[in-house]
């Protein structure tokens, strides 16, 4: 119970008829179903419902309970035969929005040696966002408009729809509940398993229903006490950190990942072989027998050919008997070269050593030779200047972004971002991707010094190595300033972002509105990330103003101090 009503929606998980706003009513007919049971198999209020049965046992010292036959739950609980829990978190796929925040759900490991046995409890949206309008989506993820549901499945299962079709890393944080906390935490999961309630984007989604099973485990836990107006999910893993209940971290790699660190090993005279392989554009035996490519490299090519195949299989680009055929020759062709050196992939920087979601912050600085000084606060959660520590490259997603400005003995809006997302994708061998960005909100950035409202979506492309990377876009846009008003922007960045404890970005953008006017903006900003949670950063900017007829330049510099928790 939330506020003496249930978070529950579905009707089917309540014995009451008001059930879900009456715990006391809840109470009373769980308690009388219980000790007047009529089925005494499956069907009965006791194996529906252990963890209350269990509950009220203790509680009530009930020792009257009828016995029953629960075939069913004690088949799950002997199959899954659990030892230990571990909290699961697939990172951001470049190029979906929807996932941007990232996902959590819980594995329950065994007593057998393989992960990959375990069985994955998930909560998630009754949608997919990949066939519904993005606009869409987000609206009624963010309203309550879909349905969550519960789920438990081979961990197996979710690995190859997170890691393999949907590109995302993932991490594994191991948590040190006993066996005894495990089971309690099993029999709540039992109860909810297929039960819907109301999806909320910030609030009641993935990460919150996972740290009600962890409290359920642990009463003494209070996780939900860390998150009052959202629950961003990676944050749910800074608060099992912060509760000191995860003992160990791991890590394993997306198929991009893989495919990522084939491409540096390979020669660039081989790097298009892979694709020319799995498209029947070369054949597998003249590869294996080619005297001139070197056999360590005959290795990774099939490798990642392999790896390719199957990044193509999850992606439908490919049918199933196309891929067991090739899959099968190219196994047989690589396992003839024998063993050789095995791909070594660097483990990224651990996301929960990267900054917290919310961002407040404070600068001063001087704005066409006079004093200024900047407030802001972002409830969530990263943009492309924050430090990438713990982040994916390119990535950005920005919620109610607002900062304020006080210059020349006045107090302005500076900048009230609603959303603004970026995926900066780099191109590479393997994946050819768009990059692409959005952005609704008022800003000072068009014509006159005002905070108009406007709208763009933009999409261009990147290119990047070990330093940094580099991007051109097209961003058309819309303003309000006494009517609706068009614009078309082009722009060419960089960012520099080798370095854990600092990076550059700089941004050249040129408009040419509706009016005829051309406006060019420049961005360039340094940033220290000083500790996990603190950043400085210095940042110039300069663009064209208009005032009536008159036209001006105005420059900006300033030093800011960004703390985020």
């Amino acid at each position: 119970m939330q506020n003496k009503e249930s978070e529950i929606d579905d009707e089917r998980f309540f014995l009451a008829p008001k059930g879900k706003i009456d715990a006391l009513s809840e109470l009373n007919a769980t308690i009388d179903a219980l000790l007047n049971e009529t089925r005494f198999d499956d069907n009965s209020t006791a194996c529906k419902f252990p963890a209350r049965k269990a509950w009220l046992a203790q509680e009530l010292d009930i020792k009257e309970l009828p016995t029953v036959e629960c075939k069913e739950y004690d088949a799950i609980v002997q199959r899954l035969n659990p030892k230990s829990v571990t909290l699961v978190f697939p990172a951001a796929h470049i190029n979906s929005p929807a996932s941007m925040f990232g996902h959590t759900f819980l594995r329950i490991n065994s007593a057998y040696n393989s992960k990959l046995l375990s069985y994955a409890v998930n909560y998630a949206a009754d949608a997919n966002p990949d066939t519904e309008n993005a606009v869409i989506f987000a609206i009624k993820g963010l309203f309550g408009g879909y349905s969550g549901k519960y789920s438990m499945l081979p961990y197996y299962d979710k690995l190859k729809e997170y890691r393999d079709s949907e590109q995302r890393d993932i991490w594994e944080y191991d948590l040190d509940l006993n066996e005894n906390e495990i089971k309690r935490m099993l029999q709540h999961i039992w109860e909810l398993n297929d039960t819907l309630s109301y999806y909320y984007f910030f609030t009641e989604n993935c990460s919150y229903n996972m740290l009600w099973f962890l409290e359920v485990a642990r009463p003494t836990l209070h996780l939900r006490d860390y998150f009052n107006y959202q629950v961003i999910p990676f944050e749910s893993v800074h608060a099992a950190n912060e509760e000191g209940i995860i003992k160990n971290r791991f890590y394993r790699p997306s198929k991009r990942t893989i495919l990522l660190a084939y491409e540096k090993k390979i020669d660039e005279k081989y790097i298009d072989i892979p694709a020319k392989l799995i498209h029947s554009e070369a054949e597998i035996e003249s590869i294996v027998n080619d005297k001139d490519i070197d056999i360590q490299q005959k290795r990774y090519i099939l490798e990642a050919s392999i790896e390719l195949l199957e990044y193509n299989l999850s992606k439908g680009k490919i049918p199933k008997e196309r891929y067991l055929t090739l899959f099968h020759e190219l196994s047989k062709a690589r396992a003839s070269l024998k063993k050789g050196e095995s791909l070594y992939i660097t483990t990224p920087n651990n996301p929960i050593d990267g900054h917290r979601a919310v961002k407040t912050s404070f600068g001063t600085g001087i704005k066409d030779g006079d004093a200024a000084t900047y407030l802001g606060i972002r409830p969530a959660y990263h943009d492309l200047s924050d430090s990438n520590y713990g982040y994916m490259r390119g990535t950005q997603i920005e919620f109610l972004d607002f900062e304020l400005l006080h210059y020349k003995n006045q107090t302005k809006i500076q900048k009230a971002t609603l959303i603004s997302i970026a995926s900066i994708a780099q191109q590479s061998s393997f994946f050819d991707m768009l990059s692409w960005r959005t952005k609704l909100g008022w800003d000072r950035n068009m014509l006159r010094d005002e905070a108009l409202f406007s709208g763009t979506v933009g999409a261009g492309f990147s290119w990047g190595n070990e330093l940094g990377y580099a991007y051109i876009m097209a961003d058309p846009l819309f303003y309000i300033d006494k009517g609706a008003k068009t614009a078309i922007g082009g722009s060419v960045g960089f960012v520099i972002d080798k370095y854990d404890i600092m990076s550059t970005k700089f941004e050249y953008t040129n408009r040419l509105y509706d009016s005829g006017d051309n406006q060019n903006i420049y961005n360039l900003s340094q940033n220290f990330r000083t500790s996990q949670n603190t950043q400085i950063r210095f940042e110039y900017d300069y663009r064209n103003r208009f005032l009536k007829e008159h036209k001006y330049n105005e420059d900006l510099f300033r030093v800011s101090l960004n703390y985020y928790f």
